[in-house]
């Protein structure tokens, strides 16, 4: 595995389903790993309160996580906020709902990359990762949701697609500063989805199977450590292959 030892990690929304095995697996390699979500384990000093979604959260927790350690020589946007008609069909998404899923995802993406990255141009170094997803840089296949009551949410597609080019944009920005900025798009992840729907994922995906969270450890590991220093602007692609058929 690639060599983060000593190194301050941040993760947001790192209680969550993937945040808690890069948090796990990057805490096992030797890295000082941070846990940020807006609900935390107060008895775990490694993890801090913050909301992606707040200015002065966002804010506070930085301030606390630079006085208590320094630096910070990496962070992952992890963080996957959502209202709670999250998944309705396009034609039935409230103007309102679309926009505020916008403004805490794809803008509480932006507000942590504006504020971490100039931390880590004042250091002249960092590494910052951002997870969007295929669904960021191919359109969805809508016959594998069949017969579930699942579907793929517009406003996804339109945020992870949207923190994609984010994510190349300020590569080329902060790139000067020796920031290195990349993203991580996993294909489809396996969570207790129901059965039809697995199927028809696992018979269309080349490698015939849904992707685990470990799988997505190693690309974290590898674009945090030293060994990716010349990697930047990169949309790293863990999906079995979905997104090339």
């Amino acid at each position: 595995m690639f060599v983060i030892d000593k190194k301050i990690i941040v993760i947001t929304g790192g209680n969550g389903l993937l945040g808690k095995q890069i948090v796990s697996s990057l805490r096992l390699a030797g890295a000082t790993v941070i846990a940020t979500d807006i609900k935390v384990d107060l008895h775990d000093n490694l993890q801090v309160e913050m909301d992606i979604t707040n200015e002065i959260s966002v804010e506070k927790a930085i301030a606390g996580i630079l006085k208590n350690y320094g630096r910070i020589d990496g962070w992952v946007n992890n963080a996957y906020p959502k209202t709670s008609d999250w998944g309705l069909k396009f034609e039935l998404i409230p103007l309102s709902s679309w926009q505020k899923n916008v403004d805490m995802h794809l803008n509480g993406y932006f507000l942590c990359c504006q504020k971490v990255l100039e931390i880590m141009k004042h250091q002249n170094f960092g590494s910052l990762i951002n997870m969007s997803s295929i669904y960021g840089i191919v359109g969805p296949d809508f016959n594998i949701y069949a017969g579930t009551s699942m579907t793929m949410p517009a406003a996804y597609a339109a945020i992870k697609g949207g923190i994609v080019n984010l994510t190349r944009y300020l590569a080329a920005y902060y790139g000067p500063s020796k920031i290195r900025v990349n993203t991580v798009s996993p294909g489809g992840i396996f969570d207790n989805q129901p059965e039809s729907f697995i199927n028809s994922y696992e018979n269309k995906v080349p490698l015939r199977k849904m992707g685990k969270p470990e799988d997505i450890l190693g690309a974290i590991h590898y674009l945090l450590a030293d060994e990716s220093s010349y990697v930047t602007g990169h949309n790293l692609i863990i999906d079995g292959g979905w997104s090339i058929i």
